[in-house]
């Protein structure tokens, strides 16, 4: 079937964005107080917990637990509940605790049920620099005790919280744009080795699907941002790197309708626009990484990988860059039609 990949583009983005938007996301830890605990032999501690997402008034048995970096955990010793997403636990806290150190290490926070299973808030709790005999007061437990419940939801990510669905948009959008610069890349290089003006428009129409996929990354990044960093633009280096190399690829479109030599004008656009592309490299994939960066996957935050990008989110987030592909696929498709109807009509 000819058509087979618009069909194909249609229904991967319904089932995108139906999936996208629909499936819930885990429970996770929003908030907590206090940050640091004073360690009294003679009293329990208190921590009021915030979350996301979890059902503690319907669950039979919510138990919090304080994780050493040695994986043993202490118990809470009493839960109260104040609503399905509010906790109040008080812990004893023993004044000496095995493999710690005050001044280097934190308690990870864990809250869990039967209902939602487990959410963590790593390196949590921070507590005073106490000396003392180790009582008996709390026993030490394994970390297999915590429940897991098995579930196909997307993880909960702290500050990300719902925008983490924008992973389908933002990222997904400019992998296609990659795809179709490199297919436009492709057709350049076929032109300076055959003179093909079919190359030419080819690269031409793909090369201008990918800047409107780039324009849109930039838009959907600066929303994230809003949502995530509090402003819609910082001067992070991807970003900035990101909207220079987007200005460099709209040179070339200046570059196309400057010339009027159709020759002159393929031989010129294919060339810039192979420097276009291992510019775009450089400032976006290379430069970055050698300096800070609050953007996932450059100085030193992680990105695609582990936690950051799970199976869940790998579920919806692959077709998306296939669907997103196939349409600037079809959308480049036309307007390579469109390039060839009004290349006849000038020459009449």
């Amino acid at each position: 079937m000819k058509n087979w990949y618009k069909y194909l583009s249609v229904l991967l983005m319904i089932y995108v964005i139906i999936a996208g938007f629909l499936i819930p996301l885990k429970p996770g830890i929003q908030s907590f107080s206090p940050s640091k605990i004073t360690i009294d032999p003679d009293k329990s501690s208190y921590l009021k917990i915030k979350t996301y997402n979890t059902h503690f008034q319907d669950a039979q048995q919510n138990k919090v637990w304080l994780k050493l970096p040695n994986d043993q955990l202490l118990r809470d010793e009493k839960v109260t509940i104040l609503s399905q997403n509010e906790l109040e636990v008080s812990f004893y806290i023993p004044s000496t605790l095995p493999d710690f150190n005050p001044q280097q290490d934190a308690l990870t926070l864990i809250v869990e049920n039967e209902i939602d299973g487990y959410t963590f808030y790593p390196d949590a709790v921070r507590v005073n620099d106490v000396s003392g005999l180790m009582t008996n007061r709390n026993e030490y437990h394994d970390i297999s005790k915590i429940n897991q419940v098995e579930s196909f939801k997307f993880p909960y990510r702290h500050i990300l919280h719902e925008t983490i669905r924008n992973t389908f948009f933002h990222v997904a959008i400019w992998f296609a744009m990659f795809i179709l610069l490199i297919y436009s890349c492709y057709h350049s290089l076929v032109y300076l080795r055959s003179k093909s003006l079919v190359s030419d428009k080819k690269s031409a129409s793909a090369t201008t699907v990918a800047l409107v996929f780039g324009i849109a990354g930039i838009l959907t990044g600066s929303m994230w941002a809003k949502y995530t960093w509090g402003t819609f633009w910082t001067t992070d280096i991807k970003l900035n790197m990101s909207a220079t190399a987007m200005l460099v690829y709209c040179a070339y479109w200046f570059l196309r309708a400057s010339v009027s030599d159709i020759d002159t004008r393929a031989r010129l656009s294919a060339v810039y626009n192979l420097f276009s592309f291992v510019t775009l490299m450089i400032l976006v994939m290379v430069i970055p990484r050698f300096t800070d960066s609050l953007h996932p996957g450059n100085g030193g935050n992680p990105a695609l990988g582990g936690e950051d990008l799970d199976n869940t989110l790998r579920a919806v987030f692959y077709p998306a860059i296939i669907g997103y592909t196939l349409i600037g696929f079809w959308i480049s498709n036309i307007y390579f039609r469109y390039l060839t109807l009004k290349e006849k009509v000038e020459l009449i």
